[in-house]
C-alpha cells in the first residue's frame, strides 16, 4: 500500500509540479472560463432573437428561425467549431478564443431559442390579454408582463446550457487553444502518464460546475421569493 502511496505522489509531482506544468492548467481554466460566459451572452442574445423568429407571424422570420435551429441542432458542434474557425473567420486576425466563444454562443443559441420559445408560452394567455387591456401594444406586453415571468421558468435551463456549454468547450483544442482539456492531454503527451492527468481535469471540471451549480441555485431561489405558494 505504501508503495502505491509513493508512487501516486512521484506520478502527481511529475505531472503537476516539476517544469510548473500545474500553470498550464490554472491557464486552461481562465481560457476555458473566458469561453464560456461570452459564449452563453451570445447565446442568450442569438436565442431570444431566434425565439423571436420562431414564434413570429411573418413567413420570412418562422422560416430564417426554424432554418438556423435545424442547422444548428443537426450538425456537430465541432464540426461548426471547424468551419467557423478555419473558413468564416480564415481571414480574420481576433484572438482564438474569441472566435471559439462566437462559434460556441451560435452554437448555443439554437438550444437557447427552443428554451425561451418554450417558457414563453408556458405564460397563460390571460396575462397577454390582461395587458392588452391595459391598453399596452403587443411588444410591451410581451417585454413587460409575459418576458419577467418567463424568467423564472426559462432560468433553470438556461443554467443547465450553461453547464453544458462549459463541457463542451473541451473541444477547443482542435483549434489550438490551451483549455482545460488541451492542457491535461499536453501534460500526459509530456510525462507519457494517462491517469493523473485525466483525473486531475475531470476534478478541476467537476470543481467548477460544482461551484457554478450552487451559485445559479442561490440566483434562482432569489428570483422564486416572490412566488405566491
Amino acid at each position: 500500500m505504501k508503495e502505491w502511496f509513493a508512487k501516486l505522489a512521484e506520478d502527481f509531482s511529475r505531472c503537476f509540479i516539476e517544469e510548473n506544468r500545474y500553470m498550464m492548467l490554472i491557464d486552461g481554466i481562465g481560457v476555458t472560463v473566458k469561453v464560456s460566459l461570452v459564449a452563453v451572452v451570445i447565446g442568450i442574445l442569438i436565442g431570444f432573437l431566434i425565439a423571436m423568429c420562431n414564434m413570429s407571424s411573418n413567413k420570412i422570420l418562422k422560416t430564417i428561425g426554424t432554418i438556423y435551429t435545424d442547422v444548428i441542432r443537426g450538425t456537430p458542434s465541432v464540426t461548426q467549431l471547424m468551419i467557423i474557425y478555419f473558413v468564416v473567420f480564415a481571414s480574420v486576425r481576433w484572438p482564438k478564443w474569441i472566435i471559439a466563444a462566437i462559434a460556441f454562443g451560435i452554437n448555443s443559441g439554437a438550444y437557447v431559442s427552443e428554451i425561451v420559445r418554450a417558457g414563453i408560452q408556458s405564460i397563460d394567455k390571460g396575462q397577454t390579454e390582461a395587458g392588452r387591456s391595459l391598453g399596452l401594444n403587443a411588444r410591451q406586453t410581451l417585454m413587460g408582463i409575459v418576458v419577467p415571468q418567463a424568467i423564472k421558468n426559462i432560468f433553470p435551463a438556461l443554467c443547465n446550457e450553461f453547464i453544458v456549454l462549459i463541457k463542451e468547450t473541451a473541444i477547443v483544442g482542435y483549434v489550438g487553444l490551451m483549455d482545460i482539456q488541451k492542457a491535461g492531454d499536453f501534460i500526459k503527451s509530456s510525462t507519457f502518464l494517462a491517469f493523473m492527468p485525466l483525473i486531475g481535469t475531470a476534478v478541476i471540471y467537476y470543481v467548477l460546475i460544482k461551484l457554478l451549480t450552487l451559485a445559479l441555485k442561490r440566483v434562482e431561489n432569489t428570483l422564486r421569493k416572490s412566488d405566491v405558494r
